[in-house]
């Protein structure tokens, strides 16, 4: 197989499970907390909806171990997030080094050790060792006090809502780290005169890590050009066992050298990506240099593997599509760059036709995509070839990123991809049909009211909550429509958050 996946094992992520107590109670004591700890932690390692690896690490009971700990975590690329819980009564003053210190994503685990009480024995030594109720609130006055970012989640860890919660979480943490990391690579610049994809690349690298540069869309193609007809053979033969391929791009059909030169480009642009260690690609149609055909085959291929795209220079969905991609790791469904198109506007009924000139993302559909070459009407360039296919019925979300000038803003709607209502026999290209939450006129006036972007992340594995953490994690504004949502109390959200946001900015 030609293709190479970088959506990466969470299993490989860790975890680190952090257990608060201190040196007051005994060895005694702290050894029955040792051992409860390692069963709470032994528990969320457990659990199916927990992708990443819990690791319990021993019990804190002293600010310097608690510092140094956490440094440790943050010099550990392995290391997507902490967890914590105080299993006892652990003064919160010795944390303040240790959480001024870290830098990666923490989780606040109120729990504690049994699910119920043993009411006819409770005793003296019960409760001093069963503290967690107000251990914890020590540990979230201070987290408060010094205005960490942080996730709160509520339970007993025998509870799937609870461990639902965590796994989620860890899904964040791990979009967070890819993100962290992330080196993106824009062929050209973004589509001429158009406003919402553009955005400051330096601040992006300072709020989420991530490296925005720009190569000549030429470099592109030395990088085409130099791919061997063997190799373009052996990936033809792929497709030929992937797809359904049309019969005018089969083996001595006329149309055949489009598939040719579709999978050349396809080669190239992996080959380049490989080579630079990227995750991430934007491409332009008002600047294709020498390639023969606007990327759309090749670009559906490579998100399919993983790798954030944003089409006309877009990379901030790009980013959004690679976190996507890695949150999403392993569950069923898919991610991929999605633009709202055009409506059906019946009353009571209104749906969404989203869409791309080229590039949605197979991974959306469970069926056998059919490989077609068309016209396309801009660009300038030979006829491209492209996946065509239904996206499979069911709960989505779509997300946009814009950029406000003094921030990043999120804005996520919950939706319901569903059937194709009609066919679409001139409508060659990759699609998805959706009605939006709470309902079309609540959400369309909603996303306006927000600024976001036309150009989106549809993921069909996530929900809105890893988008949620993911936002926390990054400290960026989100804006969520779903069902709750009203109009009125959504713009006094914007207006609230303009004010907060600029008012935070500046202290």
């Amino acid at each position: 197989m030609t293709s190479k996946s970088i959506v990466p094992d969470l299993k490989k992520n860790e975890v680190w499970f952090l257990t608060g107590s201190q040196g007051l109670y005994g060895e005694e004591t702290l050894a029955q907390v040792a051992s409860q700890s390692q069963e709470i932690a032994k528990t969320l390692g457990a659990a199916s909806d927990i992708p990443v690896t819990i690791v319990w690490k021993p019990v804190l009971t002293d600010s310097e171990a608690i510092k140094r700990l956490f440094l440790e975590a943050n010099a550990n690329d392995t290391v997507v997030g902490v967890i914590a819980w105080m299993h006892t009564f652990s003064p919160a003053k010795m944390w303040i080094r240790g959480l001024d210190a870290l830098q990666k994503p923490l989780l606040h685990l109120h729990t504690q050790a049994n699910v119920e009480l043993p009411w006819s024995s409770i005793d003296m030594d019960f409760m001093n060792l069963n503290q967690a109720a107000h251990g914890d609130r020590e540990f979230g006055y201070i987290q408060a006090r010094m205005n960490l970012a942080h996730k709160i989640v509520v339970g007993h860890v025998t509870n799937p809502a609870v461990t639902a919660q965590v796994g989620t979480w860890t899904r964040a943490a791990s979009g967070w780290a890819a993100i962290r990391s992330l080196k993106l690579a824009r062929f050209g610049d973004n589509m001429r005169y158009v406003a919402v994809t553009e955005g400051d690349k330096t601040e992006a690298e300072i709020r989420f890590g991530l490296s925005v540069n720009t190569w000549g869309v030429n470099e592109l193609v030395d990088a085409v050009d130099a791919v061997s007809d063997a190799d373009v053979d052996a990936l033809v033969a792929e497709y030929e066992e992937l797809y359904d391929v049309v019969p005018e791009l089969r083996l001595g059909a006329d149309r055949h050298e489009s598939l040719r030169d579709g999978a050349r480009i396809e080669l190239g642009l992996r080959s380049f990506l490989e080579a630079g260690n990227f995750g991430a690609f934007t491409t332009s149609f008002e600047d294709l240099g020498g390639l023969k055909q606007l990327p759309g085959l090749a670009v559906q291929r490579l998100m399919a593997d993983g790798y954030g795209f944003g089409a006309e220079g877009d990379w901030k969905t790009a980013v959004l599509v690679r976190a996507a991609k890695v949150m999403g790791a392993g569950l069923p469904g898919g991610a991929s760059l999605m633009e709202d198109y055009t409506y059906d506007l019946q009353p009571g009924n209104e749906l969404i036709l989203g869409a791309h000139m080229l590039e949605i993302c197979p991974t959306l559909t469970t069926s056998k995509p059919k490989l077609e070459v068309h016209a396309l009407g801009i660009g300038g360039k030979d006829d491209p070839v492209r996946l065509v296919f239904d996206t499979d019925a069911g709960d989505a979300v779509v997300v946009a990123m814009s950029d406000m000038r003094d921030r990043f803003r999120l804005v996520a709607n919950a939706v319901e991809v569903v059937p194709l209502p009609h066919p679409l026999p001139k409508l060659p290209v990759a699609r998805a049909v959706w009605k939006p939450a709470p309902d079309f006129a609540t959400s369309a006036s909603a996303w306006l009211t927000a600024g976001a972007a036309h150009h989106t992340v549809m993921s069909t594995a996530l929900g809105v909550d890893a988008f949620r953490d993911f936002a926390d994690i990054a400290q960026t504004e989100l804006l969520v429509i779903d069902e709750g949502t009203t109009l009125r109390e959504f713009t006094k959200e914007v207006h609230w958050n303009q004010a907060y946001y600029r008012l935070a900015g500046g202290l």
